[in-house]
This record gives C-alpha cells, structure tokens and sequence, in this order.
C-alpha cells in the first residue's frame, strides 16, 4: 500500500471523526448495542474466518500462546459483545466538565473532556482487541484506524464487516473504524507517520514493535508496554491466600500481560510455600536461585534473563529474599513498571510497597490478574500504558480523551 492509499484511508477516518463528535450519547451507544448483535448475528462467518487464521497459525508452527490469543469460540464472541454493551452503559466521557473558575476580571472558565480525533492501533494476533478498540474509541467520540497483524487478518476482516454494520445501522459512518488490510511491514512504518490523519497512536505489541516506535512514529503515542509483574510474598502473609492469588496470577491466563511473571518470597516462609507450589503449580515450568532449588528439586537455576522476562507462557522465576527492601529492589531492577503485588498481614509493609514500588499498578493481597479494565470497572480497554505521560495503567474511555479550555466572557478585553 502506498503512502498516498494509506493517506486516502486517514482522510476517510478524519472525516468520520468530524461527524462523530457532534454525535449525541443516545447515537453511539446505538451504534455499540447495534455492533455488538452484529457480531453475535455474523458468528458462524466469523468463527469460519478464524479457524483459517488459526489453521495457518499451526501450519507455521506458531506457540499455544499465539494461538491462545488468537483463537475466538462463540463464548468470545458472545463476550466481545457483552463488551460493547458495557461500553454502551458507562458514562460518556465527551464534554464531561473537569474543573472550572471565574477570574477577577469576570471570565468564566472550565476544561472539557473532547476526542482526539483518531485514534491508530497496531496489535499483533488478538482479535478480540478489534472489537475493544472500536468500542471504546467509538464511545469517547473518536474514529478508529487498526493495523491488525497478518496471522489474524481473516479474522479482522469478518469482525469490522460486521461492526461496520452495527455503526451503519445507528446512522453514523461505517468509516467510524477502518481496518488497513496490507499486513506488509512496510505499511506499519508508513501508519506511524501518518500525522497529518492519525492523532493518537496506541501500539500493542512485542518489544520489538514499540522499539519501531519509538525510533520511527512522528504520531503522538502512547506505549502499551511489557507486563513482567512480580508477586512478593512478605514474612507476616497468609499462606494460604499466598498460593490462591499464585495460581491465579500465574495459570489462570498467563498468555496475557498481567499475568505474573516472577514470584519473590521471604526466607522465613520459603520453605513451607516453595513445597506447596511445588505441588501446585502442576504444568509450570520453574526456575530459581540456590535458596528456591533448594525446596523445589525440579526447579531450574534462574538466568539474569529469566528475571527480565515476560514469558506469556507457563513458566514462573522465582527468587528468596531476606527482607521487604531486597524485595523492592529487585522489582526495581527488572520490573517493566505494569503491575506488581504484595501478599502481607503487615500493614507498615504494605505501606511501604506501596510508596517505593513505581509501577501503573501496585496491589496489595490480590491477584495481578485484576489490573484490567473490565476487573476495574472500565468497561473493555484499550490497552494498559506502563508509560507516566497523558495515560497510565489500563486505559478507558476517559484515558482517550484530551481537555479543551472553554472561555466566556462579556466583552472583556487585555490590558
């Protein structure tokens, strides 16, 4: 795709976006409840679209956790949908009065909540974020490019028919979201220059993508970054809901970014927790220092890469520490600033977790697996920034809105 078609479809979106933002609440959340039947109506076609996506996926023997990510079930469908319609149900953002004064001189001033414009997403194979995207960038009154990967095209393709659909049938533009369907590399570093169409752009994806960014995109950004997330459990923590949220954080889904990653635990209940998750952690491949090798014969000896590491997979790194500030420090040295999380009864180490960690999240005696917008009651998100500049954390509706100043006077003027 030349830069002049890819132009062409930005001009498209830009113009979809003017006329969303006049667009009333009633309007958009017709056309999030229309999209969402769409998709449920469209879910054999959709599911057909899938298994070729998939199909081709083992075909190139991709992993069980790209093929996690990208597989779709009537029930994910059926929750994409109920997605949209939670969207539908929150608040809208659009015009929301964040503060306000009057001066001296009588002028009255507020700052509103008012879209970016466009909003571009690049996401590898995960096409339940098409759904969420539209969503949510819909909702805040904005018009939505996505550059998709390639391993999941089909499945993109039978998705936005669909939500085009729905946003059609409310009477807005179906331009609202616009899928770029050239998956060549090429087109991702034109997409990240597309300044004069795109005016927020969000990537989700590996390392190796946001580094692309960064080097390349003139397009404002905000980064969807790594989530090595770390649990410590603390000397004083309750053993017992120290193995339940492990599990969780670790098996419930660890393809996904707020799984945990690395598991730090003091040395005076690291002999009686390491030889439960022995037991427990059935299927997961574990890696230590000396002290973790010495309770779990299985476990594997740890690199300095294993601690960096976010795995997506079913493998945990695990360290003993002496005392809350090894454990702090260690997460400063190889956190990636998503999520991290404290097991403790001690409310002054908690406290201090809390302050000393810099993470988006920080959670005390509860899984890292709730550091999402659903769990956080966003609605779906768009993306979790592990930056600290606009967004940070999961990002809602809110997180994809920019101020506006609104001034009215009386004829005053400037001395």
């Amino acid at each position: 795709m030349a830069l002049t078609e890819l132009g062409e479809l930005g001009r498209r979106a830009k113009q979809a976006a003017h006329n969303l933002a006049g667009a009333s609440r009633a309007t958009k959340d017709d056309a999030l409840l229309r999209s969402g039947e769409a998709l449920v109506a469209h879910r054999e076609e959709i599911l057909r679209a899938n298994a070729v996506d998939v199909a081709a996926a083992r075909a190139a023997n991709e992993s069980e956790t790209v093929i996690d990510r990208l597989r779709l079930d009537q029930a994910r469908i059926e929750s994409m949908a109920g997605g949209l319609r939670e969207v539908a149900a929150l608040d809208d953002p659009v015009g929301e009065v964040v503060d306000g004064s009057v001066r001296p001189n009588g002028l009255r001033i507020r700052r509103v909540r008012v879209p970016f414009g466009v909003v571009g997403i690049i996401y590898e194979n995960r096409p339940n974020v098409t759904s969420d995207a539209m969503g949510l960038c819909l909702k805040s009154g904005n018009a939505v490019m996505l550059r998709g990967s390639a391993g999941a095209l089909e499945s993109n393709r039978a998705i936005v028919r669909a939500l085009r659909e729905g946003i059609a049938a409310a009477g807005l533009p179906d331009d609202v979201v616009i899928l770029v369907e050239d998956v060549r590399h090429e087109t991702v570093d034109e997409f990240v220059r597309l300044r004069a169409h795109i005016d927020l752009l969000i990537p989700r994806g590996g390392p190796s993508l946001v580094a692309m960014v960064l080097d390349r995109a003139t397009v404002p950004y905000i980064i969807d970054g790594d989530g090595n997330c770390h649990v410590y459990v603390d000397a004083s923590a309750d053993l017992n809901m120290a193995e339940r949220i492990i599990i969780n954080a670790k098996m419930q889904r660890p393809s996904v970014c707020n799984a945990m990653e690395s598991l730090l635990v003091h040395r005076d209940v690291a002999e009686m927790l390491l030889r439960r998750l022995d037991a427990s952690l059935v299927g997961v491949d574990l890696v230590g220092d000396e002290r973790t090798r010495a309770h779990i014969a299985r476990a594997g000896s740890a690199t300095e890469e294993d601690y960096a590491t976010e795995f997506l997979d079913l493998k945990l790194a695990i360290g003993v520490v002496d005392s809350l500030d090894d454990a702090i420090r260690h997460i400063r040295r190889y956190s990636s600033g998503h999520s991290e999380a404290i097991v403790t009864s001690d409310y002054a180490s908690a406290t201090r977790f809390v302050n000393e960690v810099d993470a988006a999240a920080v959670i005390v005696n509860a899984s890292t697996r709730f550091v999402d917008g659903g769990e956080l009651g966003l609605g779906a998100e768009i993306g979790i920034s592990t930056q600290k500049l606009h967004a940070r954390g999961p990002m809602g509706v809110r997180e994809l809105t920019s101020l506006k100043y609104v001034i009215e006077g009386d004829g005053q003027v400037r001395s």
